[in-house]
């Protein structure tokens, strides 16, 4: 009938659903996990590794930041060539426990060699200027005797015995070699001679030197660097315990010659007749350096 519906035009047909497609490499999908995991990535900046630049520019950071600490812990009177290359140890516990120990013994005693004379050894020669390495005990204990050289007393101090020993030794081994009529050694750290002791100071009229904590961690320093970067260099190891302080020198590196201690109570069982100061210069000139002249006091 013209104008009527049938029952089925009340009914719609239901609509087509598109089909989706597979996810293939490279479709859709994958693209969609790709850009989740980008966002993931963003929003966690930190998994974003550091170019090379920023990894030194943070490594140059704490260098200058650790230089500037140790900076403030420089001894007085530490010779500029050695501060550059030691620095590092300045803010160490170890070292600043060493100082402030130092700085307390002074407040309650008399205490050899003077706070500006401590560190002579280092003021002598540039740190790469090093021929020669000689191991003292510990510092004199008398009034103007002590400055920073082991075995060496100002004018006009009188030469210890151990000295007195040593240029005995020296006008039988050196040609033209007379006693010098005082007891600075000056002239031979000027050419490159390190004067170290074994221990850092002492109190005053103290027959045995108390050894400060700290200080012979810091002289393994020093023996080691010169080791480590120094070419050449002659160590004259006199008695125990200079001997047990070289002993992780490199000899195919560096020449050691070793001794009894030229004190008094050791002296004639070996150091007279040992030549070490004539040997010294000809390992010296085979390393293509020049000798050092002892007689230049």
């Amino acid at each position: 009938m013209i104008g009527q519906k049938t029952l089925h035009s009340f009914f719609s047909a239901a609509p087509v659903k598109k089909r989706g497609r597979s996810p293939e490499p490279g479709g859709d999908a994958e693209v969609s996990a790709a850009k989740k995991a980008k966002a993931a990535g963003d929003e966690a900046g930190q998994a974003s590794p550091l170019s090379p630049e920023q990894v030194e520019r943070i490594r140059k950071n704490k260098e200058a930041a650790l230089q500037r600490l140790a900076e403030r812990n420089v001894p007085a009177g530490f010779g500029e060539s050695w501060r550059r290359q030691l620095a590092g140890e300045f803010s160490k516990p170890y070292f600043m426990e060493l100082m402030a120990f130092v700085a307390e013994e002074r407040k309650r005693y008399t205490v050899y060699p003077p706070p500006d004379q401590v560190f002579t050894w280092t003021q002598m020669c540039d740190i790469r200027d090093v021929k020669v390495v000689i191991l003292g005990q510990d510092p004199y204990h008398g009034p103007n005797q002590a400055h920073g050289l082991c075995f060496s007393v100002q004018k006009p101090v009188p030469p210890p015995p151990s000295l007195e020993n040593i240029y005995k030794e020296l006008s039988t081994d050196i040609e033209d070699f007379t006693h010098p009529g005082h007891g600075d050694l000056t002239g031979w750290a000027k050419q490159g001679v390190l004067l170290l002791n074994a221990v850092l100071t002492v109190r005053a009229h103290q027959a045995t030197s108390h050894k400060e904590r700290g200080w012979e961690q810091f002289t393994d320093v020093v023996v080691s660097w010169l080791n480590k970067n120094l070419h050449g260099v002659v160590f004259m190891l006199w008695g125990a315990y200079a001997q047990k302080k070289g002993s992780s020198i490199d000899r195919k590196r560096h020449h050691v010659l070793q001794t009894v201690h030229p004190s008094p109570f050791s002296v004639n069982r070996g150091f007279f007749g040992c030549r070490h100061f004539s040997k010294t210069n000809e390992l010296l000139k085979k390393s293509g350096k020049k000798p050092i002249d002892w007689r230049a006091l």
